[in-house]
């Protein structure tokens, strides 16, 4: 009966947290996909040229994107709430099972109880319950990334690199994955992957020769469809740096910082070259500091590096454990909007850049070489 109380109270708690956060996003994100592919579709206007009522958020995908989001031209958009809702709860207990559940099988609890209480642990975090309430693509694009890595990559199977590719096609940021696959001199693996994106970029292109040129040659480059960099929602190294007061040297620092960043990633994931799940933190964790707009949804690219920092909870070695622990609270804890109104240093310094301060500690600590990349369970064992 106490296990069943536990899961219980673990789902309510995570419900909780989620509706709290909906009543602050309120799918927007979706909103936007859904006005801008309305746009292109159903009244055949320029995708890049629709803008969400009042605000200048707009389309910021590559075209492949919205052919792939092109349902919604048909969909009402509750409908499309409610797939987005159930593919973020489900691709986030999948990634569960796939990074965590080879640990939570050798727990002396039952399964399904180690599992469900996971499942709606990762669902609290933050930037899974931003994701979920925003209505964003994080974890089914981290879902594709983290197949294609464990189950193609680490296996060497013909077609792996093809989900890297796609996730890439689809948003750009996945794109730092290939560049895993070249540091790691997975030479094939790095050309099924340019190849898969490139060949989808080519077919939006051939499909939709005018979106594709706007976002090529305009979109892509306008900051300003994005927001601010400065806003604190931006938990990347160029949002942390936009929040304080050198405005004329920004840029170079931030390239400065990018090249220390990609060199000691370098580093790591090469000196491990075998442990490709090693490789998924770290890679993911690069990908939220060197980009120039990271929002708190996107750090969902940091959970592989969670979980493997968790699993030295049960080894003499326990402090990236500790890390992993300090830093889903703290993430958890919705605590950095406190600095949301950019208050003077020092303690701004600190509080608004959280994700980014752990984001380092990860990339420095967490743990890689320790085990075989190759999980326990099999994808469709989750079904069974």
């Amino acid at each position: 009966m106490k296990r069943i109380v536990t899961l219980i109270v673990s789902v309510l708690v995570a419900a909780a947290l989620i509706v709290v956060s909906g009543l602050r996003n309120r799918f927007f994100d979706s909103k936007v996909y859904y006005g801008a592919v309305h746009y292109w579709f159903q009244d055949s206007g320029m995708v890049y040229d629709w803008l969400q009522r009042d605000t200048p958020y707009g389309f910021t995908y590559p075209p492949f994107a919205g052919l792939v989001m092109s349902p919604m031209a048909v969909l009402p958009f509750p409908l499309v709430v409610v797939l987005a809702s159930i593919g973020t709860v489900l691709t986030t207990g999948l990634l569960v099972w796939w990074l965590a559940g080879p640990l939570l099988s050798r727990l002396k609890q039952p399964l399904w109880l180690t599992f469900g209480v996971a499942w709606c642990v990762a669902l609290a975090f933050e930037p899974v319950r931003e994701t979920f309430t925003f209505g964003q693509v994080n974890t089914l694009l981290l879902t594709c990334v983290t197949a294609d890595m464990l189950f193609g990559v680490a296996r060497g199977k013909w077609w792996a690199g093809a989900g890297i590719g796609l996730a890439t096609a689809i948003k750009l940021t996945p794109g730092v994955f290939i560049l895993y696959l070249l540091v790691t001199r997975r030479w094939r693996e790095a050309g099924v992957a340019i190849g898969a994106a490139g060949a989808a970029t080519v077919l939006a292109g051939a499909l939709f020769p005018d979106q594709s040129r706007e976002f090529w040659t305009s979109a892509l480059w306008d900051t300003n469809r994005v927001g601010n960099l400065w806003f604190l929602s931006n938990q990347s190294e160029r949002g942390m740096l936009a929040r304080f007061p050198f405005d004329e040297a920004e840029s170079k620092i931030w390239i400065v910082c990018v090249l220390a960043t990609l060199a000691f990633w370098a580093w790591r994931v090469t000196r491990s070259r075998d442990d490709v799940l090693g490789g998924l933190a770290l890679t993911g964790i690069l990908g939220c500091l060197i980009s120039p707009v990271t929002w708190v949804h996107h750090c969902v690219w940091l959970i592989p590096a969670l979980i493997r920092c968790a699993e030295r909870f049960w080894t003499p070695d326990r402090r990236p454990a500790y890390l992993a622990a300090a830093a889903y609270l703290l993430m958890t804890s919705h605590l950095t909007w406190l600095w949301e109104n950019r208050p003077t240093p020092p303690l701004a310094f600190l509080g608004s850049n959280v994700y980014v301060w752990f984001g380092l500690a990860l990339l420095i600590w967490t743990p890689v070489g320790t085990r075989s990349s190759v999980p326990v369970h099999e994808p469709e064992k989750i079904l069974a």
